[in-house]
């Protein structure tokens, strides 16, 4: 049996009428730059984060750099972030013109650990990064009132964490502004890049409509230096149908998370820790345990199971950042998180023989 780590042929299947009638509408009004489907989108995400603005944009790495942009972060700002996490969010920091600064994460959910937050803190800090990541929200009061007490901004990183909530506020509504992607694998994904960013504050919104289109508010008159990133139409009228359907398909992930968990307790392996205040979406179901990398990987792979290591190197340690003279050692959790960690399939179309199968493979491993 092959099982791929999600499907997303079974989604498309499962709502082909509905994504074709849409696409279809675009391509007859031919109506692809910020047209009606990326306005309709922006108030339904807007909505659906708890926000009172969302601007469409192409890449959720532009969403990032665009959001610190706005806020005015640049050349001689430092930013706070996780070292456990993709690296567009480092990345980001650092085409914005200013210095990522790591901190070391929690080892019960992988989000950056607060009580580390204030001590790298110094008369550079601009900004923090809380990542939430794996689906699930940081702990982000304490971190907020870190921020106040230091007079700084938050940006969600929020890529992998669209649906979730925080103490019954849904991720990307926590602090200043928030980064959302719809790469292809996320839970809501399109057919290809893009991005969203999503604020309660109009400044930095108004900010991010005239950075995506090259500084411009009026054709061909530039008020700032910008750069090309817009969400396309055709995205938008995707990312409308699928808007439709997630939280249904969070209701899945969450019942196939907890189905996982029932069966894979006894195991000696961590399973997916979430605090009494978070409501998870379970973009991935990770596992942890000193073989995961090793022995068990090779023995899904083997019996046709497609896990993944997230990931592998963190930042700190990544050779573009050596400058910043980081060695191993300095944050040992997020560094032992990337060594134990794994993925293992979740999907909404996921089927029981399937998840059956999975958790009869984990097993077998540990039972050998």
């Amino acid at each position: 049996m092959k099982i791929p780590l999600l499907d997303l042929r079974r989604q498309y299947k499962s709502m082909k009428k509905e994504i074709d009638v849409a696409t279809q509408k675009v391509i007859d009004d031919q109506d692809f730059v910020l047209g009606d489907a990326v306005r309709g989108l922006e108030i339904k995400i807007a909505q659906y984060c708890g926000t009172k603005h969302a601007v469409g944009v192409a890449s959720g790495t532009d969403a990032l750099i665009l959001a610190l942009k706005a806020m005015g972060v640049g050349e001689g700002d430092e930013v706070i972030t996780s070292p456990f996490t993709f690296f567009a969010t480092a990345e980001a920091v650092s085409l914005a013109g200013a210095k990522p600064v790591f901190v070391d994460i929690d080892p019960k959910t992988y989000n950056i650990d607060p009580s580390l937050i204030e001590k790298a803190i110094t008369a550079s800090t601009k900004a923090i990064i809380p990542v939430h990541l794996y689906g699930q929200a940081a702990d982000m009061d304490p971190i907020k009132k870190i921020a106040r007490k230091h007079n700084l901004l938050i940006l969600e990183d929020n890529a992998q964490s669209i649906g979730a909530t925080y103490k019954g506020n849904r991720a990307g509504s926590l602090g200043d502004i928030a980064s959302l992607s719809f790469f292809p694998s996320k839970n809501l994904g399109g057919f290809g890049e893009g991005g969203m960013v999503v604020t309660n504050n109009s400044s930095f919104a108004e900010a991010v409509r005239l950075l995506r289109v090259h500084g411009s508010s009026k054709r061909y008159i530039h008020s700032v230096i910008g750069t090309n990133s817009r969400l396309h139409n055709l995205q938008a009228a995707v990312l409308l149908v699928k808007l439709g359907h997630l939280d249904k398909w969070l209701d899945l992930r969450r019942k196939d998370a907890g189905y996982y968990d029932a069966n894979l307790k006894a195991l000696p392996i961590v399973l997916p820790f979430v605090p009494e205040y978070n409501v998870h979406t379970y973009y991935m179901y990770v596992i942890r345990a000193s073989q995961a990398q090793e022995g068990l990987l090779r023995h899904l792979t083997d019996s046709g199971i497609e896990s993944r290591v997230y990931y592998p190197i963190p930042l700190h340690l990544q050779e573009c950042y050596k400058f910043l003279g980081y060695k191993e050692g300095d944050l040992p959790e997020s560094e032992k998180a990337s060594r134990e960690t794994l993925a293992l399939p979740i999907f909404p179309e996921m089927t029981q023989i399937e998840k059956d199968y999975v958790i009869s493979k984990v097993k077998s491993f540990f039972e050998r």
